[in-house]
Formats: C-alpha cells, sequence, structure tokens
C-alpha cells in the first residue's frame, strides 16, 4: 500500500475503503477518515437482509452501539482527522453529499458526536440490543 502511495505521489488523493483501511495506510498519509454509523435498529434490518444472524449479528450491533470503528479509526489516524457521519435513512448520494462537502470544508469534520448507548438508555432500548452478550 505504501508503494502505491509514493508512487501516485503527494497530489493525487487515494481512496481507500473498508474496516481495516487505517491498518494498512500509515497515520502519517492519512488526510481524512469517515466512519459512517447507523441506528441500531435500521443496521438490524439491513443486516437481516443481508443475511446475518445468530453472533455475527449481535456483534455488530454491539460494536455499532460501543463505536468499536469509531475508536479504532481515531487511534489510528489521529482525532483531527476522523470525520463521522450518520448514515441512517440516508440515501447513498446523501451520504456522498455529506463527504464531499466535508472533503470542500463546506461542513465541518468531527467525530464523537453519534451516542447509540444514550439514545437507545433514553428509548429503554438498550438491553433489547445486548441481550445476547
Amino acid at each position: 500500500m505504501q508503494q502505491i502511495i509514493r508512487q501516485k505521489g503527494q497530489d493525487q488523493d487515494i481512496v481507500i475503503d473498508g474496516h481495516y483501511a487505517t491498518d494498512v495506510v500509515p497515520a502519517g498519509n492519512i488526510t481524512k477518515v469517515f466512519v459512517l454509523r447507523r441506528h441500531p435498529e435500521e443496521l438490524k434490518k439491513l443486516m437481516t437482509i443481508r443475511g446475518f444472524k445468530g453472533q455475527k449479528l449481535w456483534e455488530n450491533l454491539a460494536a455499532e452501539i460501543l463505536d468499536v470503528c469509531l475508536y479504532d479509526t481515531i487511534k489510528a489516524a489521529g482525532f483531527n482527522k476522523v470525520c463521522e457521519i450518520d448514515v441512517t435513512g440516508k440515501k447513498i448520494e446523501e451520504v456522498a453529499d455529506d463527504i464531499v462537502s466535508i472533503l470542500n470544508q463546506k461542513k465541518p469534520c468531527l467525530a464523537g458526536m453519534v451516542d447509540w448507548i444514550g439514545k437507545l438508555e433514553q428509548e429503554k432500548r438498550l438491553d433489547q440490543f445486548l441481550r445476547e452478550f
């Protein structure tokens, strides 16, 4: 991965997609990292449609609720490079527009804004999502 980045040069951006992107790109080469968040209720429906069930489904829901990807990304890239986006109820085009707006500095790049634990606790539904553990 580092060789590809060096061959492309400093003046070209490269987009790397995936849960482990910050594991394969050195922090010094990272400009921005987007962590896409989804309300656990919507995530559960989406994952069920895609065939996830049992332990794998509940592990992914718990990871979303507990901010695992956000935490790991901030640890790898640094807080100031991480942009968190709540994609709940949004179409792909809306999410892409949010990302472009952040890259063009029309919207701020912020992290730590999504709080599923607080929201689910307020709704008295946290136990419903963490019951399998």
